[in-house]
């Protein structure tokens, strides 16, 4: 499959691969392997993320949606000690799409 750079639209190599933390349901934290690619042409590095996880973020997209869209609230037994209040009220304030 071939990836375009988002900066110059230069086709990407394949360049290495990095470990990532993800934080699932009932305190799971789980370790993905993340391909790297890198453009010959402006030299940028971009990841390539799986659908279950948003750049920047530690929590399963599954989590942040549900929060997003009110189906995940503090008060949900199942969720009592993931994420924490603040992190939910950030995520509630932000646009999904911005995460993306």
């Amino acid at each position: 499959m071939n990836y375009i750079c988002e900066s110059c639209g230069s086709d990407l190599k394949y360049y290495d691969k990095v470990s990532r933390m993800v934080r699932t349901k009932n305190r799971k934290v789980s370790i993905i392997t993340v391909k790297r690619f890198k453009c010959p042409v402006c030299n940028c590095i971009h990841r390539k993320l799986p659908n279950n996880i948003f750049p920047y973020k530690q929590y399963d997209a599954r989590i942040i949606t549900g929060v997003i869209e009110g189906k995940i609230t503090s008060n949900m037994i199942d969720y009592e000690d993931y994420p924490c209040e603040m992190t939910m009220t950030r995520w509630r304030t932000l646009n999904l799409q911005s995460l993306l």
